[in-house]
C-alpha cells in the first residue's frame, strides 16, 4: 500500500473536542491510483446521524472517490463508490455514508481511487491496486471515468467528537507502533549490559 502523508511527515494528535459532536474538513492531494487517505475518528458516547463524505469530485475535475468507514480494529463497518446525496457541494461520482447510529469508540474514515475497493472485511487485507505498479494520478486512466484526473480530494466527517489529519495507511501505522513498543525493551537491555 502506498503512503499518504499530507502532515509533513507528523501524525497529528486528535483534536480534542468537549463533549460536543462537530464538523471536521480535510483536503489534500494524493500522488497515485494506489494511495489511500485514512483519517481516525472518534465518538465520545453513542451517536446519531453520523455522516463522511466527499465534495472533491467536482463533475470530473479530480478522481472519482471510494470511502469506507472501519472500526479501530481495523474490521470493515461500510463502504461506498457513489453518493453524492449526502450535503451541497457534491457532484455525481462524490462518495460518502451515513450512519442512523454508530457506537462510542474509535474509527477509521478512508478515501482511494475509485476501483480500489478493499480487498476484504479487514484493513489488513489490504486493497485492489495494492499489487499494482504506481501510476501518478495525472497520467493514470481512471475506470469509468477518464485520464489525467486531478490528485485533489476533500472530505467532512458530520457529528463525530474528534477527528485528527490523514495519517499513513495501517500497515505502516502498525509497523510505526511496533517499533515504538520495541524501544522500551532495547533500552532496558542495553541499561543491563552497561550494569
Amino acid at each position: 500500500m502506498r503512503l499518504n502523508k499530507l502532515a509533513m511527515g507528523a501524525v497529528l494528535a486528535l483534536a480534542a473536542a468537549a463533549s460536543n459532536a462537530a464538523t471536521f474538513s480535510f483536503a489534500g492531494d494524493i500522488a497515485t491510483q494506489k494511495d489511500v487517505v485514512v483519517i481516525p475518528f472518534s465518538l465520545n458516547e453513542d451517536a446519531t446521524n453520523i455522516k463522511v463524505w466527499t465534495d472533491s469530485y467536482l463533475g470530473g475535475v479530480n478522481f472519482d472517490p471510494i470511502t469506507a468507514v472501519w472500526h479501530a480494529d481495523g474490521t470493515l463497518i461500510d463502504q461506498n463508490d457513489d453518493n453524492p446525496n449526502i450535503a451541497p457541494g457534491q457532484t455525481v461520482f462524490d462518495s460518502g455514508l451515513t450512519f442512523a447510529t454508530l457506537a462510542k469508540g474509535n474509527y477509521f474514515f478512508t478515501v482511494a481511487t475509485y476501483n480500489n475497493f478493499a480487498n476484504g472485511s479487514h484493513m489488513s487485507d489490504g486493497f485492489r491496486y495494492d499489487a499494482d505498479a504506481a501510476v501518478p494520478l495525472q497520467t493514470w486512466c481512471q475506470p469509468a471515468s477518464h485520464c489525467g484526473m486531478g490528485t485533489h480530494f476533500s472530505v467532512h466527517l458530520d457529528g463525530v467528537d474528534a477527528a485528527s489529519a490523514p495519517v499513513p495507511e495501517p500497515s505502516t501505522y502498525a509497523m510505526l507502533l511496533a517499533g515504538l513498543a520495541i524501544v522500551p525493551v532495547v533500552a532496558r537491555r542495553q541499561g543491563k549490559k552497561q550494569a
